[in-house]
Order: structure tokens, then C-alpha cells, then sequence
């Protein structure tokens, strides 16, 4: 796959405004749950956007990789941080999640590159 995830990102972004216009209660309702879901309680913002992230890799989900790795950089998590929670999200979803974690670290890199995520953060 040749996919640039920060152009992925922004696509989907727009896509996703455009189906809330057309799907305003479903969309609305979607919306809710996922600032509800991730709003910091006994977990940080950034540790649920991690969840997700690795739920994404181990569901094989593009979309999902290039959302939560986005929100979860946006929150503060390291590079470390990203790499460990695609190590568990293969563990949990085997051969088919460590090809999407390949995809995973491929959106890093791009975001990295894109100036996201400062180059050195979280590497000791």
C-alpha cells in the first residue's frame, strides 16, 4: 500500500464532516461517544488513544491507524509509547497485525516526517 497517512488523515477528516452534514443524528451521536470515550478520567486521553491505535492495527483498520495515531501524538504520546502499543496490538492479532503495524509504523514515519512528532521525542 502506498499510503501517505497525514493526506489520509485530512481526507478522511473531510469525508467524515461531509457524512456528518448527510447523517447529522448518526454522525452526532458518533461524535458524543468518541469525545465521551476519550475525555481524561482514571486513563489519560493520550493512553485511549493508544488503546485505539493498537485496536486499529489488530483489526486491521487504515482508518483507524491514521486517526488515533494522529489523535494519539496530538495527546503526547512518544514514539516509545507508539511503538510498544503496536507491539501489544501484534501480540493480540498475530501475523495480520504485524503487517498493519508495519502500516502503523509507515504512519509514524510519515506524520514524524510531516513535523507531528518531533524527531528525537521519546527516544532514549
Amino acid at each position: 500500500m502506498n499510503t501517505t497517512y497525514p493526506d489520509y488523515y485530512e481526507n478522511l477528516r473531510k469525508l467524515s464532516g461531509h457524512l456528518a452534514r448527510e447523517l447529522r443524528s448518526p454522525m452526532s451521536a458518533f461524535a458524543q461517544l468518541s469525545g465521551t470515550a476519550t475525555a481524561e478520567g482514571a486513563l489519560s486521553t493520550k493512553f485511549k488513544q493508544l488503546i485505539a491505535l493498537g485496536i486499529g492495527v489488530a483489526v486491521r483498520c487504515d482508518g483507524c491507524i491514521a486517526y488515533h495515531l494522529h489523535d494519539a501524538i496530538r495527546a503526547g504520546a512518544t514514539r516509545q509509547e507508539i511503538m510498544e502499543t503496536i507491539g501489544v496490538a501484534i501480540l493480540m492479532g498475530g501475523g495480520p497485525a504485524m503487517v498493519y503495524g508495519c502500516e502503523a509504523l509507515e504512519a509514524l514515519e510519515q506524520f514524524t516526517s510531516a513535523g507531528l512528532l518531533p524527531t528525537g521525542s521519546g527516544q532514549a
